[in-house]
């Protein structure tokens, strides 16, 4: 596994949604304000999107795309002035109300995250990110989206496992085309390096390939084929915590999401975590999470899945416009 795939596995609750909508000014969809994903594809004419608060709005063309990440509610419309109404991007079918002018379609998708699990790299990624389409960036993105509209606007058979499936696939696409983005700027730091970063990356996918195994600082230098204290130095100045200490933070997510999400007693939720020792294993989550295992999952079936935002600092929404 890498990085960049587990940070989303650990995040996702629940299957994604989407819908392609053919609208005819006026028109205006605000929708609503919960921890997650959206997205917005135009695929004929123009809109714009309208951020949350005294953001600027955005004009979106042909073959843009844009992103939404975390909360904050947002709103589309062929006009700045036109009047919303309110949306749930996970209806499906739901033809929404528009009138007979200049026609604009869409494919517009929602993702329900759980903050609580969300990876440190995933903080660099600001609430709104608009990529206007251009000859010859990001292909495989592009290709996504055309497969996705073209299952929407025809299902045929197969389509309700095909969709989901592209949906996951265009998520990645899109946080992966960002991070790229952000590493070819001259003032990149954080993730956005570390990922683009062939060292840094193998010593992650090291871990996250087996995070139950007893890494030492020594091991994941050599297979970042570094010296220990040269990985050590890089490690925590990109990442932003010490090797062991991301090891340590990422086999408590790990558990975390196994005891909210499936019934794998807790012995073995233990070893999974690289703990031979339950009581080990019991004394580092209740330090990560301030409650011992057994509480924890306890607490996730009695009130059932959260909405994701608890524990989630919301973030204004501000655009960032990766530039033509």
């Amino acid at each position: 596994m890498d990085v960049l795939s587990d940070a989303i596995t650990v995040m996702r609750a629940g299957r994604p949604h989407a819908n392609r909508h053919e609208l005819f000014a006026p028109w205006g969809m605000r929708f609503a304000d919960e921890f997650g994903g959206a997205f917005h594809v135009v695929l004929q004419g123009s809109c714009w999107l309208l951020p949350s608060g005294n953001a600027a709005p955005i004009q979106l063309g042909v073959g843009d795309v844009a992103f939404m990440y975390g909360s904050g509610a947002h709103a589309l419309a062929d006009s700045p002035t036109s009047p919303l109404t309110e949306i749930d991007l996970r209806h499906q079918g739901v033809v929404w109300p528009s009138g007979d002018g200049a026609p604009t379609v869409l494919l517009c998708g929602a993702y329900l995250l759980d903050g609580r699990t969300a990876h440190p790299l995933l903080s660099e990624v600001p609430p709104i990110v608009h990529m206007p389409a251009r000859i010859g960036r990001h292909p495989s993105l592009r290709a996504a989206v055309e497969l996705l509209g073209s299952e929407l606007e025809r299902p045929r058979p197969g389509a309700e496992a095909i969709v989901p499936a592209l949906l996951d696939t265009l998520l990645l696409y899109i946080l992966r085309a960002w991070f790229e983005e952000q590493a070819e700027s001259p003032a990149a730091t954080g993730w956005s390096m570390a990922l683009a970063d062939p060292a840094i990356t193998a010593a992650l996918t090291a871990i996250h390939h087996a995070p139950d195994r007893q890494w030492t600082v020594a091991e994941l230098g050599a297979t970042a084929g570094l010296s220990r204290a040269a990985f050590a130095s890089r490690f925590t100045a990109l990442v932003g915590r010490p090797p062991l200490t991301y090891l340590t933070w990422w086999r408590m997510t790990i558990a975390a999401h196994l005891l909210r999400e499936s019934d794998t007693p807790l012995r073995v939720v233990a070893r999974q975590a690289g703990y031979s020792s339950d009581i080990a294993f019991a004394a580092a989550f209740k330090r990560e999470y301030g409650i011992t295992p057994g509480r924890y999952r306890v607490a996730n079936e009695a009130t059932g899945r959260a909405d994701g935002t608890r524990g989630t600092e919301r973030t204004p929404m501000t655009a960032i416009e990766i530039p033509q």
